[in-house]
């Protein structure tokens, strides 16, 4: 009799097996140091898809087995596709996975002075815990658009020649009454998660600018960037922490960096179609915006933006014999890997876990049936023929995989965005990896789980189910 046993993946791997490990994740730290924003990186997906054969959907009128194409939605949404031996009617492989991670957006009027010092307001994106943002080194990135229609890409504060922003926190010789009596959540409000921009004050000819120090950063962005202060109303720009990923503990067996989630997946899943051949069904990667505030908009999951590129694809594949129902059909005999990270059990914290059901790093894959919260609200629950499906394709390629779940039954919980993928009747279940603080800037994961998710990526992308 079977029983059940997940053990750590770092166990028995010959030095051949542990240097493909650690040369694989020299290139996952390098994209998740270009690619702190959704833009940067569907710039530098599209720039690696383009290296490996993959073309603009536009050159191509009719679509063949082995044909590899891409769309780019609003420089925030990519999907790489390559087309499968079976008609794209008879379904696809799809892995989503999001390129959208916790951050700090500048508002749209974000200057002004006060104390002698410029600092600018932002709006947090997604959940965080806002004192992590405090007292530590942020970049800004994005881009302007003036009112000519100009872009402008700014990236300050990665070079060890640029300037850093920080957010001042209180010092704890002064925070009893203002700080120590608020709840964790409030330690730092929204309000106060403000940076500091400039602090030396500039002589102007007109006596009537007051605000000389807010004046001199303005000087300085127009004298660089050529961008005045209303150009931020028709701006995208994040605070993000500075610096790059790094390997954490004397073994080097973790990497340390901002954006994992959920960009451990994204890079993975376009590492594994890249490595794959012309595969029997349809094969898609799919990195989608907004996944950490609700995936609303037009580029997130809530958008009908993947009915039109899979409508896309069956039109020219099949030319003039198209219908909505082929679509229909399509999507209902499609499978997907909602490919998003779960909680690592944390050691420091091991009370919010549920142990027997929690992902580990180091075990490989995560498999997470269901998310949810409070009676599995707002979750999908993948189908039992489908865990049994995926079980066997990983089983039978030696592939590590283990379950996991978001904490205890009410401690918490979280969403995917698997439940808008089976909203078409998509076969789907999260597939990611195990990670540990996850949403600060600092998160961590495990070098043998990050190649472990290419090699499931691909194996799903090429296995019978």
């Amino acid at each position: 009799m079977e029983t059940l046993k997940f053990t750590n993946g770092w166990l028995d791997l010959d030095k051949k097996r542990i240097d493909e490990i650690n040369l694989f994740n020299e290139g996952y730290k390098h994209f998740l140091d270009q690619g702190k924003t959704e833009r940067q990186c569907v710039t530098v997906s599209i720039a690696q898809a383009e290296q490996h054969g993959f073309r603009p959907i536009s050159e191509f009128e009719q679509l063949v087995a082995g044909d590899k194409v891409y769309f780019i939605n609003r420089h925030k949404n990519v999907v790489l596709a390559i087309i499968g031996q079976r008609p794209i009617s008879e379904g696809i492989r799809y892995v989503v996975s999001h390129i959208d991670s916790p951050r700090l957006d500048l508002k749209p009027s974000p200057v002004y002075e006060k104390c002698e010092l410029a600092l600018m307001r932002t709006h947090y994106y997604g959940g965080i815990k806002k004192y992590q943002w405090a007292s530590r080194p942020l970049a800004l990135h994005g881009i302007v658009v003036t009112k000519s229609g100009r872009k402008v890409d700014i990236a300050i504060g990665e070079d060890d020649s640029d300037p850093v922003f920080t957010i001042p926190d209180l010092l704890p010789h002064l925070d009893r009454k203002v700080q120590r009596e608020r709840k964790a959540d409030e330690v730092l409000k929204g309000e106060e998660l403000q940076i500091v921009v400039g602090s030396v004050p500039m002589t102007f000819d007109d006596e009537k600018i007051k605000d000389t120090v807010k004046h001199h950063v303005l000087t300085k962005l127009f004298e660089k960037y050529e961008i005045s202060e209303p150009d931020f109303i028709s701006a995208e720009l994040m605070l993000v922490p500075a610096g790059k990923a790094r390997d954490v503990g004397l073994d080097h067996g973790i990497i340390g960096a901002y954006g994992q989630d959920d960009r451990i997946c994204a890079y993975t899943s376009l590492e594994a179609i890249f490595d794959i051949d012309t595969p029997e069904q349809t094969a898609v990667c799919f990195l989608v915006d907004k996944e950490e505030i609700g995936s609303t908009g037009a580029t997130g999951l809530e958008s009908r933006y993947l009915e039109f590129f899979t409508g896309e694809l069956l039109v020219r594949q099949a030319g003039g014999q198209y219908n909505d129902q082929m679509l229909r059909r399509c999507l209902w005999q499609s499978y997907a890997l909602s490919s998003d990270v779960n909680a690592g059990l944390n050691p420091l914290f091991e009370s919010v876990h549920d142990a027997q059901n929690a992902s580990k790093l180091g075990y490989g894959l995560v498999l997470t049936k269901y998310t949810g919260h409070g009676g599995k609200v707002a979750s999908n629950d993948a189908d039992a023929e489908y865990v049994a499906a995926l079980r066997r394709i990983f089983d039978d390629t030696e592939i590590k995989w283990q379950t996991g779940l978001l904490g205890k039954v009410d401690e918490g919980g979280g969403g995917t965005v698997a439940k808008y993928l089976a909203h078409y009747g998509i076969n789907t279940i999260d597939a990611g990896a195990a990670i540990l603080s996850m949403h600060s800037p600092f998160e961590l994961s495990s070098k043998f789980d990050v190649h472990e998710l290419y090699r499931a990526y691909k194996a799903f992308y090429m296995q019978a189910l």
